[in-house]
């Protein structure tokens, strides 16, 4: 069965994150288009004539035109139209909060009263997740200079998914920070000064750049003037790499 897939974020007003979706979107649809190719089999020496199409697309959350469910649906019909008569919805977050557990999910049923029986939809686990993130985070704050290390966080106002966080960090031999909760950023880096770390390195935990991140490097700066004997190591978010590409790929499976 042929099969589509509709990635789910948050929406910004920022234009990168957007645009970052429509790259991940399009490199993930080159994946499946080759993995189906490599898995075709070779009769008398020809590949089968069995095919796979993949349709991948983007979806929003909030910031967008129209409500999830109508992107759901609109997205559906040119499945269909396609020859798809399966969809995944896969929400692209890094945290269970409310639009993980009950914003999204409303959104999918509302979509399905719509559609009926015209197109399966299985609404897959959220990114934050994948056990496989986790090593790729490790990855990227691996420098073994570093004696402090920080990685922050949005926040969420569910305390369990601020919890998994913290547990997080500490897998990472990190401390938690938040933007939108305490304890922020400079809570942490003051705490870490205050037991003499002179090498911080600080990881974003978020999908993409955008102004989030950018309010982050700002707050950086600050520090830097505040804390003039501590160096400070900015990293990069996921972004929409290769590594991403294969965590995605693994929760589809």
């Amino acid at each position: 069965m042929s099969e589509a897939c509709l990635l789910v974020s948050h929406g910004s007003r920022d234009p990168r994150p957007e645009v970052a979706m429509e790259k991940l979107a399009t490199n993930l649809g080159k994946k499946l288009e080759n993995q189906n190719n490599l898995n075709n089999h070779v009769i008398g020496g020809l590949l089968s004539p069995t095919k796979c199409d993949y349709l991948v697309g983007c979806g929003y959350l909030e910031l967008h035109a129209q409500s999830l469910n109508q992107q759901i649906i609109e997205f559906s019909r040119k499945a269909i139209a396609n020859g798809n008569r399966s969809l995944k919805i896969l929400p692209l977050f890094l945290l269970a909060g409310i639009h993980v557990t009950e914003d999204i999910p409303r959104e999918v049923e509302l979509a399905k009263q719509t559609l009926g029986e015209d197109i399966s939809i299985e609404l897959q686990p959220y990114l934050g997740s994948c056990f496989g993130l986790q090593r790729l985070l490790k990855k990227k704050i691996s420098d073994t200079s570093l004696d402090g290390k920080i990685v922050i966080a949005h926040g969420s106002r569910r305390v369990e998914a601020n919890t998994n966080i913290e547990a997080m960090a500490i897998s990472l031999n990190a401390v938690a920070a938040y933007w939108a909760i305490s304890p922020n950023l400079k809570d942490i880096v003051t705490q870490l000064v205050a037991d003499g770390k002179k090498k911080i390195g600080i990881l974003p935990y978020f999908l993409f750049s955008g102004g989030i991140t950018d309010a982050i490097a700002q707050s950086i700066q600050d520090l830097k003037l505040l804390f003039p004997m501590v160096s400070f190591q900015l990293y990069e978010p996921l972004e929409a790499n290769g590594e991403l590409i294969d965590l995605i790929w693994d929760l589809m499976r």
